[in-house]
Parts: structure tokens; C-alpha cells; sequence
């Protein structure tokens, strides 16, 4: 296994890691923080995970070692390590269910579409404009969600000041962004293949 195999390996380690760490009671060590502990963790296991996933492929092209088995396993990384981060925010109650279940059908959609594809011409469907946007916005938004102790969308309602409230209004701004992207993206997917599932 090559090293950027190892790291994609590494990363979907990292996230039963990162769902565990809620469990463990960290912040009953009275810790005077402005983040409790728990989710200062969390966001530092999220953050290594990214910066993985940003180096496996960087690595594998640079060296030349892209692999059958990285092209499966990478992509379900991510996944894996997105889903999980937006489904710890629902149980805290600070991300409606709405999002990832948005998300979860986007990529069930370009899941399969990437399948017929494959196996019609042996051609992969690439990514659009609107299918970056969505990876980069979906990483930023986690990255300052995980660290915002209120609900998404909770500076409308006012009453947060200071930090809180630009953290409030970042997380929930960038993740609506990411949203509109993933819909987008979803749509592409199904505009631009929609001839893989006509009968030849």
C-alpha cells in the first residue's frame, strides 16, 4: 500500500476517533474555555482529516502512484468524514437534519451516475465548478461550525454578540452556500448524464 493509500486509510481512522470523543466526558475537567474541549478536539481531528485528504491526491499525482484502490476508497473518505461531521451537529441540535440529508441524496445521485458511467463507457464523469464550490464551502463551514456553540442560523433570532455571533453568522452563511452548491451540482450530475440512462 502506497502512502497516499495510507493516508485514506488514515482519515476514515480518524473518524470513528472523532464520533467517540463526545462520549468521553472531556469537559467535565472544568476547563475555562470559550470552546468546551470536547469540540476543540474534534475540530483538530476534523482539520488533520481535511488536510489529508487535500495531500493523498497531491501526492499520488505528484509521484504518479494513483491506484484503482485510492480512486474507490478517497472519495468514500470524504464522504465517510463529512456525514459524520454534519451528523455530530444535528444530535448537539446545532445543524438541522435538512443539510445532510440534502447532501446524502446529492451523493447518492452521483454515486450511481459515476457507476453507469464507468461501466457504459469506462469514462468518469468530472467534477463541475458547482462540485468544487461544494467541497471547498462543505469543509469551511464544518471547520467553523464545529467550533459554534449555537444552532445554525441562531444570529437571526438575535441575542449573540462579539465573537459568538460572527462565528454564528459565518458557519450558517458558508454552509447555505454549500447547499445551494451541492443542489447545483446534484443538477449537473442529472443534466449532463441523463443520456447514460436512455437504452442504447
Amino acid at each position: 500500500m502506497n502512502l497516499p493509500n495510507k493516508l485514506t486509510v488514515f482519515r476514515i481512522i480518524l473518524v470513528p476517533i472523532m464520533v467517540i470523543i463526545p462520549f468521553l466526558g472531556l469537559d467535565k475537567l472544568n476547563i475555562n474555555l470559550i470552546v468546551p474541549l470536547t469540540w476543540i478536539i474534534v475540530e483538530a481531528i476534523f482539520i488533520i482529516a481535511s488536510i489529508t485528504d487535500k495531500l493523498d491526491g497531491h501526492i499520488a499525482r505528484s509521484r504518479n502512484q494513483i491506484t484503482t484502490f485510492g480512486k474507490f476508497l478517497d472519495p468514500i473518505a470524504d464522504k465517510i468524514l463529512v456525514l459524520a461531521a454534519m451528523i455530530m451537529l444535528v444530535e448537539a441540535n446545532r445543524l438541522p437534519a435538512w443539510i445532510p440529508i440534502i447532501v446524502l441524496f446529492r451523493e447518492f445521485i452521483v454515486s450511481g451516475y459515476r457507476l453507469v458511467a464507468v461501466g457504459n463507457s469506462g469514462n468518469v464523469i468530472a467534477a463541475s465548478v458547482w462540485g468544487k464550490l461544494k467541497t471547498v464551502t462543505q469543509m469551511i463551514a464544518l471547520i467553523i461550525a464545529l467550533v459554534d456553540m449555537n444552532a445554525f442560523g441562531a444570529f437571526i433570532k438575535g441575542g449573540l454578540t462579539g465573537l459568538p455571533l460572527i462565528i454564528n453568522i459565518a458557519s450558517t452563511v458558508i454552509m447555505s452556500i454549500s447547499v445551494v452548491a451541492t443542489i447545483f451540482s446534484g443538477w449537473d450530475y442529472v443534466k449532463n448524464g441523463k443520456d447514460l440512462l436512455l437504452e442504447k
